[in-house]
């Protein structure tokens, strides 16, 4: 190993293309049984960005895992028997499922159209609203936490419980400039439960909770987070779209890759039958 180190070592050492590189990367730096390993099969796996030190660490490790593959083969080759050993289908049926694979993928990448309209995803989202059914409760709402003196905390607790627009407004910015944490999720949903996690207070009974409230006040060491409800589902429910909307648009996507994949089939099949290409007896 330690010869080998010093091939590493000064092959990196050389530049590109010259001679010298060229009659060291031939030479065989690990042998097993009549396996060789080559410095070129080694550079390859090596970026051109490592310094010597990481290179040969690198390489270290690679000649090491080539030596265990290699005995571990040699072992398998000597204690299974022929009909083991005999794996000939199984790389045809493989080589065969890769290439399908990637002429495949490699149509969906020129033909798929990806562009996904509202209209689809609300038409889809009302013929399968029953496939959408929430198992967590879901909150939209506004969160904040204020250090116990900051300024103002009267005029804070008045604005997050107001409805008025106004006040709003003015709570919003009041929290650009001094609370320590700030979430608007007005126009999202997110999980109760994830919102909680951030909140020293326990809710048992969801339900209850958010019809007897809209707004919650919890201090804490100092700190007081504030949330103002402004809308809810709750778990057994249907899901809002605006949840499931991406959801939506990746199945809307998946049906057409199907029948793409599909339409491909059967026209290949349609095309050699009508050329007369196979013979089924």
């Amino acid at each position: 190993m330690r010869y080998v180190l010093i091939i590493l070592l000064s092959v990196f050492a050389l530049a590109p293309g010259c001679q010298n590189q060229q009659e060291t990367e031939r030479k065989p730096i690990a042998k097993i049984h009549d396996q060789y390993l080559y410095l070129s099969d080694i550079r390859s796996v090596i970026p051109d960005n490592k310094s010597k030190e990481d290179s040969t660490m690198i390489a270290k490790n690679y000649i090491n895992d080539w030596i265990k593959k290699q005995l571990l083969l040699k072992k398998a080759e000597e204690n299974l028997d022929q009909e083991s050993k005999d794996i000939r289908k199984q790389i045809e049926n493989y080589r065969a499922s890769l290439l399908i694979y990637r002429y495949q993928q490699q149509l969906i990448d020129q033909k798929l159209d990806t562009v996904v309209r509202e209209q689809e995803i609300r038409s889809y989202y009302n013929q399968n609203s029953s496939n959408f059914i929430l198992d967590k409760h879901l909150v939209r709402v506004l969160y904040f936490k204020l250090a116990e003196n900051s300024p103002n905390m009267e005029k804070v607790r008045q604005w997050y419980r107001s409805n008025e627009e106004e006040d709003q407004v003015k709570l919003k910015d009041y929290c650009y400039q001094y609370a320590e944490k700030f979430d608007d999720f007005d126009n999202s949903w997110i999980e109760f439960s994830a919102l909680m996690q951030n909140i020293p207070h326990k809710v048992d009974n969801p339900r209850n909770f958010f019809k007897r409230r809209k707004t919650l006040e919890v201090e804490e060491n100092g700190v007081h987070h504030f949330i103002r409800i402004n809308d809810y589902k709750l778990k057994g429910s249907t899901s809002p779209l605006g949840y499931v909307k991406d959801r939506i648009k990746s199945i809307i996507i998946n049906k057409r890759k199907h029948q793409l994949l599909e339409k491909l089939e059967n026209d290949i099949y349609n095309e050699a039958l009508n050329h007369n290409e196979f013979v089924i007896y």
